[in-house]
């Protein structure tokens, strides 16, 4: 297992659920925190709402591949200068990075391999090749699998795996491996496969 997969796993088992719901999770068989002390954590006494607060930041930030915390408040202070409800808002701006959207598009397996894929030159976007992983996606974009790329065994793989589905918000032409990012999700539009709690997030950080 290599460092990259070891470190997404310790990242489920501190939460005690299988973030991004993969069937290989170590978390399925070893509910518990890792480390030395992490059988002896279970069962600690109820979270402050700090904590509460701090958890649910935590979780949606490292669902989308352990963003940087400067990122991270880089897109809470956008979504607070949206119209609308923050947290939605903030939703909707995590989906809507090109990282994301490949990840969603099914073309690879994790998010964190999304962002290495766009990172090496394989996605185009409206026609051009794009290489920044957390590029805004906007409506109507299409977002592409540059044709050198559509055979590596990673997207090949990825494409057959029956583990997730594409969201209505993404119209995907699996044999071009193209898609169109037809709007802006809501929270209860996202296939998060644990509950996610952006409402917490906007609490903590307006603190």
């Amino acid at each position: 297992m290599t460092k990259r997969l070891e470190a997404k796993y310790k990242i489920s088992r501190r939460f005690g659920v299988s973030l991004w719901g993969r069937a290989k999770d170590p978390v399925n068989r070893r509910s518990y925190g890792p480390g030395q002390h992490g059988a002896a954590s279970k069962g600690k006494k109820k979270l402050s709402d700090y904590g509460t607060q701090l958890v649910a930041k935590q979780k949606l930030k490292s669902y989308y591949g352990n963003i940087t915390e400067k990122q991270f408040v880089k897109l809470y202070e956008e979504a607070r200068r949206l119209k609308g409800d923050n947290s939605e808002n903030l939703i909707g701006l995590l989906e809507s990075r090109l990282d994301a959207v490949i990840y969603r598009m099914c073309v690879v397996p994790t998010v964190f391999a999304a962002r290495q894929f766009v990172n090496h030159g394989h996605v185009k976007v409206n026609g051009k090749r794009v290489n920044i992983a957390s590029y805004r996606v906007n409506e109507g974009d299409v977002i592409e699998v540059r044709e050198r790329s559509k055979q590596m065994t990673m997207v090949l793989e990825a494409m057959q795996s029956p583990e997730r589905d594409v969201p209505d918000y993404i119209d995907m032409d699996e044999k071009a491996l193209k898609a169109t990012f037809t709007r802006t999700p809501k929270l209860s539009d996202v296939p998060y496969p644990v509950k996610m709690e952006p409402n917490l997030v906007v609490e903590f950080y307006s603190r």
